[in-house]
């Protein structure tokens, strides 16, 4: 298995890419940067909220047919998962693996990801479990276990929709090269649907979603010294058919200039940032990216509904 450099979120790569985002004509924020540790617990409160279908829907799915995907995977497994959070799913799946060797979990929240690790050694304390703080999507190390029949990387949530089209490609092609000995993928896919149910996922009545996303304002308040007034923006999220991906922004209120490390940042009324792409697919449009990659589609299971597929991905 590969052994790569490891990658943690530093000051350093934060202030560069809040201030690249920021300062094109069209403003952006990486999305990896809502979680931290106000940020993880508030995602976490989302997946709880009525509007939120895919969390929900994704883990009756597990449930229903967990002894299926268990036999699907194999045993003597080597299971990644990146961006493992709360690791809620993940219980149904170590639950239905036979043998495992080690469970490697990925996220970009050390609070989070330790708390969630010290809370999975307690249930299963003959699994070797190894913490890995990283952003995922950059190059990191893997730590060494004993020798496993296969790897399988994990990843839920429909996180991938977070990626353009060719950025989910090179994530993928990047996954199949760890997935040895007729390892694979296990990975959750939002699939295409009305756009008033997906609407309202981004848009709860409570206003979590909102806080989830200003928060991203008061990271970099916090974190690098920026004066950001989030109560000059509001939250805004859309569904645009033509990209077929919900889009999350924070909007300007009014004409408002903050500064970051010497740089300034000017927004005019009503300009945007954009924090986050969700994609959405159809069962063709997933099959082309993971077909792309290399992988091909050993299972599927979806829910009643056929809001959301778990896809089980074999490496070829």
């Amino acid at each position: 298995m590969p052994n790569e450099q490891v990658s943690k979120i530093t000051d350093d790569s934060f202030l560069h890419d809040v201030i690249q985002g920021l300062s094109g004509k069209t403003k952006t924020l990486p999305c990896k940067y809502f979680y931290d540790e106000r940020g993880s617990v508030l995602f976490d409160a989302i997946c709880e909220l009525p509007e939120y279908y895919p969390t929900r829907t994704e883990l009756k799915i597990m449930k229903d047919n967990a002894s299926a995907i268990g036999s699907s995977l194999g045993k003597g497994v080597l299971l990644i998962e990146f961006g493992s959070g709360s690791s809620l799913k993940t219980r149904i799946l170590l639950d239905n693996l036979v043998n495992p060797v080690a469970y490697i979990p990925v996220d970009i929240s050390e609070e989070h990801l330790n708390r969630s690790a010290s809370s999975l050694a307690e249930s299963y304390p003959k699994l070797v479990i190894l913490p890995v703080c990283a952003d995922f999507t950059e190059k990191f190390s893997i730590p060494e276990t004993e020798p496993a029949d296969k790897t399988v990387i994990y990843f839920p949530g429909s996180t991938i929709g977070n990626f353009e089209e060719n950025e989910a490609k090179l994530l993928l092609n990047r996954w199949r090269r760890l997935c040895v000995n007729g390892g694979g993928l296990l990975i959750g896919i939002d699939l295409i649907k009305d756009p008033k149910i997906l609407e309202a996922a981004y848009n709860d009545e409570q206003g979590v979603t909102a806080d989830f996303n200003l928060n991203i304002l008061d990271r970099i308040n916090k974190e690098l010294g920026a004066n950001f007034k989030t109560t000059n923006f509001t939250h805004r999220a859309h569904w645009d058919t033509d990209k077929s991906r919900v889009e999350m922004h924070l909007v300007s209120n009014c004409q408002q200039t903050a500064l970051i490390d010497g740089h300034q940042i000017t927004l005019e009324e009503g300009e945007t940032i954009h924090t986050e792409s969700s994609h959405k697919y159809t069962f063709k449009s997933f099959a082309e990216i993971a077909s792309s990659a290399n992988f091909k589609s050993k299972h599927v299971w979806i829910d009643e509904n056929s809001w959301f597929g778990v896809y089980f991905l074999e490496a070829v």
